[in-house]
């Protein structure tokens, strides 16, 4: 007979691990603080102007539509207007986003027949990969959360709400999509209700691109353009950007992307058991459509031939390495297979070993592309600050962390909505009949009419230029030691 103790005891017990995930999850942020990379500080500026100022855009005055995640800023945005800090509110939806995953996967993992080991352990897993502690502050983590989410309704059968959380992560990154219309489509009799998802999904979703393409004058972020545009590093897109990553970084590079690797052994080892359908083919069953997930999403981004941004990786590494965390967890209890567990705790124990070699707290992420640390741009901010003044400038090619902390207007095409209309004229002429109409549809209010902004000063990078105001010495692993100069003027070239 159940005492009435015993209840009270279970639901303690099931606190325990969220309650735990956050414990460990706040130090985690505090670790990456100091190298949060620039791309986190034009999200965090576009937090701190709409908590403060009610606007959006990166710089006060000038509207903008660069957010890439909207709900990562709408998010950040209440947290800082409660907590007054942007940054201390990335650590906050960071450790929330922590607990989620971790009471999703307990879920999925529960439900699945797995042991309760697997929740924390995949969390552990995803908490250590460098690629993804290097993309701390960006949306990868509240994507993450949504993944597994929408696994779990999917798997549970609960239409409406998977319609939510698919448009929920729509507003986290649209790219996602390709993820939860996997996830979706490998349903068992995915069509059932479908019609109810699909309505929810639009429900959640739409307002917001609504409100994008008639307010701010593109139903998607202008970064779809400015990204595209780029096409790639030279040679490295994304389809082949861990090489270039790898000739860099290699053991960040091969600790991030070894559990995708494995996790494709262990799906086609399960796929070769599918005949058998024994205990284990059953329990990963559910965890399964992530590996298509991941892939379809590689795929994808390979196709547009972006530049090869590390964060862009995350969709695809976290689905990939849930599954080889799924997989260990069911095959840990056969002993031919114990390998399975002793290769996710050495990943583990590699993994934190090799981010605390260089000594903590580390001056750069494990994986970056950019020409300076953040500690370096933060000192070099306020200093740049105090010289233009109330002048604006034009950006050196990172404006992230300098935006974010200079207190002044510092510009591009990140936040200058004069100088997009140029580039989409520059991305319709490379595209094809639908392309263009596709883009005319996006920038259907778009203000063609807004003219660059002339700036009063400009920050330019290479060769001592005539007439500099000021200089400062940037360096990182990925682009060596350069030298930025301060101009006066739009900046040659700029």
């Amino acid at each position: 007979m159940e005492t009435i103790t015993e209840p009270r005891s279970r639901a303690a017990r099931g606190w325990v691990l969220p309650v735990a995930a956050a414990a460990l999850s706040a130090p985690v942020f505090a670790a990456v603080r100091p190298h949060l990379v620039d791309d986190t500080f034009i999200t965090l500026s576009y937090a701190r102007e709409l908590a403060f100022h009610g606007h959006w855009g990166l710089i006060t005055g000038e509207t903008s539509n660069t957010a890439t995640s909207p709900l990562n800023v709408l998010l950040l945005a209440a947290l800082t207007f409660v907590v007054r800090n942007a940054v201390l509110a990335c650590g906050v939806l960071f450790v929330l986003c922590q607990v989620a995953l971790v009471l999703a996967l307990r879920r999925a993992g529960s439900r699945a027949g797995l042991p309760g080991w697997f929740a924390p352990s995949a969390v552990a897993l995803l908490t250590v990969n460098p690629l993804l502690l290097s993309s701390v502050g960006l949306e990868v983590e509240l994507g993450a959360a949504g993944i597994v989410w929408l696994l779990v309704c999917a798997g549970e059968r609960r239409p409406v709400l998977l319609g939510v959380l698919t448009g929920l992560v729509a507003l986290v990154r649209l790219d996602l999509l390709v993820v939860a219309l996997v996830l979706f489509l490998l349903r068992r009799r995915f069509w059932v209700k479908a019609w109810q998802t699909v309505l929810a999904a639009a429900a959640v979703a739409l307002p917001w691109f609504a409100f994008s393409w008639v307010v701010l004058g593109s139903a998607v972020p202008d970064t779809v353009i400015i990204k595209t545009l780029q096409k790639s590093w030279g040679t490295w897109d994304f389809g082949n950007g861990p090489g270039l990553y790898a000739r860099v970084f290699p053991w960040a590079t091969a600790l991030s992307f070894l559990p995708a690797v494995l996790a494709l052994g262990a799906f086609l080892v399960w796929l070769a058991g599918s005949g058998r359908r024994g205990p284990v083919w059953t329990k990963l069953l559910p965890f399964a459509p992530l590996v298509p997930a991941g892939l379809a999403h590689y795929l994808a981004y390979t196709r547009l031939h972006v530049p090869p941004y590390h964060w862009y990786y995350g969709p695809s590494l976290v689905t990939l390495t849930l599954f080889l965390a799924a997989a260990a967890a069911a095959w840990v209890r056969v002993p031919a297979r114990v390998a399975g567990a002793v290769t996710v705790a050495g990943v583990l124990v590699v993994s934190t070993g090799f981010y605390v070699s260089d000594g903590l707290p580390r001056r750069f992420a494990p994986l970056l592309s950019n020409h300076d640390s953040t500690a370096g741009y933060e000192v070099i901010g306020p200093e740049l600050g105090r010289l233009v003044g109330g002048g604006t400038v034009r950006s050196g090619g990172e404006i992230g962390v300098l935006a974010y902390s200079c207190g002044c207007a510092i510009v591009d095409l990140f936040d200058d909505r004069g100088a997009v209309g140029p580039a989409i004229a520059e991305r319709k002429a490379h595209l094809g009949a639908l392309g263009r109409a596709l883009v005319d549809v996006n920038f259907r209010y778009f203000d063609f009419g807004d003219r660059p902004i002339v700036t009063d000063y400009a920050l330019v990078r290479g060769d001592p230029p005539p007439g500099a105001l000021a200089h400062w010495t940037l360096t990182s692993p990925w682009a060596g030691t350069q030298q930025l100069y301060l101009v006066r003027g739009n900046g040659s070239g700029a």
